[in-house]
């Protein structure tokens, strides 16, 4: 980072407080009255894809939980902590799962490239390509295989989702909660609902029966 960006960026946060102080007076000092998001984020680090901003939302709307790949790891402390806090305790009511075309994550797992420190995440995501690998294997024009591996991605991280200890908690005890899995266009700016949406356990048996028959 240069010294002129790192200057420019706090300058940018004075102006920002600014103009937010001239529309709202009151903005911040409401905002840190505390924050009842009715919906947690989990999504891709990429710096392309901000949650907010996709979907409209202001501070105080939205839960994020950011990863490279948009992954549902379950030994991974750091984002069942987020989980077990969004659900839990501000009792959000949807979980959206969103990846987005292009995702470098992604397009690396379907390689045999080393990257560094990062191949034993991607490990997760080459676990995937294995579990559908007759379907992606036959889909011969290499951007629509990459681009139906994230989908699959995002779906096969919904699945996991549901299957955690603090979904299944939720569910149990009659809390209204449903899991969404989306993708982004980075050349568009639109979102697509994959249509893998679960609001209890029923739903996520169907799922798995699904992939039985």
């Amino acid at each position: 980072m240069s010294t002129d960006f790192y200057k420019q960026i706090l300058e940018n946060n004075k102006e920002w407080v600014e103009r937010t102080l001239e529309k709202d007076p009151e903005y911040f000092k409401d905002l840190a009255k505390g924050q009842q998001p009715p919906l947690l984020w989990i999504g891709c680090s990429d710096s392309r894809v901000p949650a907010n901003e996709i979907i409209g939302a202001k501070p105080g709307e939205v839960f994020v939980h950011r990863n490279i790949a948009n992954m549902v790891i379950h030994s991974d402390m750091n984002m069942l902590s987020v989980l077990d806090y969004a659900v839990n305790v501000l009792k959000v009511k949807h979980v959206i799962v969103c990846g987005h075309y292009g995702c470098g994550g992604v397009k690396a797992a379907m390689g045999n490239a080393s990257i560094g420190i990062i191949d034993n995440w991607i490990r997760h995501i080459k676990d995937i390509y294995r579990l559908h690998h007759s379907y992606l294997d036959s889909i011969m024009d290499e951007t629509e295989r990459f681009n139906k591996f994230v989908e699959l991605n995002v779906k096969e991280q919904v699945f996991d989702l549901a299957k955690t200890s603090i979904v299944q908690g939720a569910w149990k005890a009659g809390q209204q909660l449903t899991l969404h899995g989306w993708v982004y266009g980075l050349n568009s700016g639109y979102v697509t609902d994959l249509d893998v949406n679960l609001s209890s356990e029923k739903d996520l048996n169907l799922v798995d029966q699904l992939a039985l028959d």
